[in-house]
């Protein structure tokens, strides 16, 4: 007889990370993502800090650790870089805490999936700096190009997967 168990999709696929994993992925990102447009300005391209929200957000599938790793990872982004501080903070917050939901609903592990959550969260985290920026903020320079956002999102995308793959070697199944 077939013997089914109701254990919920959090309880079965929670991961943890150790604190060294947890502190090291997050700073070398944003290092990376603060010093290396300065050298090679085509990097600029890229964020690094979203990336990692995003694995942790979806690898511990855990709403409020989602919004908290955002939140640590954005503000640290800002007082590195020349964003007013909180701008990616919040942008971050957001993304992490929905991505961290989705993870909840949907396979993450899957090569497609992370490749459309990357990109997806990539345009929605362009769309919600320029809601910031221009309306929170009220900077009237800050303008939005679909064509840049989407080579972005696209660049993103193509970075994000090869990172995924390597942080899963990080993973501590609860």
């Amino acid at each position: 007889m077939l013997n089914r168990s109701y254990t919920s999709r959090q309880e079965l696929e929670q991961h943890t990370f150790s604190p060294l994993v947890t502190l090291f992925v997050p700073l070398l990102a944003i290092f990376l993502q603060a010093f290396v447009p300065k050298l090679l300005p085509r990097f600029s391209l890229l964020d690094l800090p979203l990336i990692v929200v995003l694995f942790f957000a979806v690898s511990r599938r855990s709403p409020i650790a989602g919004t908290l790793t955002g939140a640590v990872i954005g503000l640290l982004q800002d007082a590195l870089t020349n964003q007013p501080i909180g701008v990616n903070g919040m942008a971050k917050s957001a993304i992490g805490y929905v991505a961290a939901s989705i993870g909840l609903q949907v396979d993450v592990e899957s090569p497609l999936t992370r490749i459309l959550i990357t990109f997806i969260f990539s345009l929605i985290n362009s769309v919600l700096l320029f809601l910031i920026d221009h309306r929170l903020l009220g900077l009237p320079d800050y303008h939005l190009f679909w064509g840049h956002e989407l080579i972005r999102a696209c660049a993103n995308t193509v970075v994000a997967i090869p990172i995924f793959f390597l942080l899963d070697y990080t993973k501590r199944t609860e």
